[in-house]
């Protein structure tokens, strides 16, 4: 690894960090970023899990020093969060990378709409009744299946579940980033015993990604979110198609 591709992946962890943080979608940007600078699809998926673990963590500190624990109000959903990424992470690893990068490039493009619309802030939504539990068991495991094997856009799929019981805007980022660490440190065995982490990549990333995360907690607890949306929108499509190999 050269000192180019060190601080492109320094510089993408910290924006992924960010965005995942104040909604999600980071992984839009980390995975491919991964594959441009050498790494295979299946490669980059793993090794990208070790910088959303450490973003999470720090995160769900950076919460907890704000006065916004997220434990607590997550806990009733790691079951089914985490046995449904167990199933996704045992699947995705059994992929050939040619399948895999074909399939994220497609999912970055179906991803990138909603995650440059935010969902919807404080006081602009109804609070609902929580979801019943025949209800709210299998759609967060189908969610925690989708986080185990693909991640990208996972912590918008937790924001809108779990804001639709009308928790507030902040908790709701304080108890995704509980469950996004949780899951996350789950799966990583799996990744590891398949041979899908690369791990001086990882760490440089990782940092990037650690230093994002308590920026993030940091704009979400003040309100400021939008200005990262920018960013995503230049750079989503660009390397949504260097994943689909339509270049280089």
């Amino acid at each position: 690894m050269d000192i180019f591709d060190a601080l492109l992946l320094l510089l993408g962890g910290f924006c992924a960090g960010v965005v995942n943080t104040l909604a999600g979608g980071g992984s839009l940007l980390t995975v491919p970023l991964l594959h441009f600078v050498g790494l295979p699809g299946t490669l980059a998926n793993g090794t990208n899990r070790f910088g959303v673990l450490l973003q999470s963590g720090v995160a769900g500190w950076r919460f907890r020093s704000e006065g916004v624990p997220g434990f607590r109000a997550a806990r009733a959903l790691l079951l089914p969060v985490a046995s449904g990424a167990l199933l996704g992470a045992w699947g995705i690893v059994q992929l050939e990378d040619a399948f895999f990068e074909r399939a994220f490039g497609v999912l970055m493009l179906l991803l990138l709409v909603p995650t440059l619309r935010a969902p919807e802030s404080d006081g602009a939504r109804q609070p609902h009744k929580p979801l019943p539990t025949v209800l709210r068991v299998p759609l967060f495991f189908v969610i925690g299946l989708y986080g185990g094997s693909f991640q990208a856009g996972v912590g918008l799929l937790l924001i809108y579940a779990i804001r639709w019981s009308g928790v507030d805007w902040v908790r709701t980022n304080s108890m995704k980033v509980v469950l996004n660490f949780c899951f996350t440190l789950l799966v990583l065995p799996i990744f590891l015993l398949s041979g899908q982490m690369h791990w001086s990549y990882a760490l440089v990333l990782g940092a990037g990604f650690a230093a994002g995360g308590a920026a993030g907690a940091r704009l979400a607890v003040r309100g400021g979110e939008k200005w990262i949306r920018l960013l995503l929108a230049l750079t989503v499509p660009a390397l949504a198609g260097q994943m689909l190999g339509l270049y280089g």
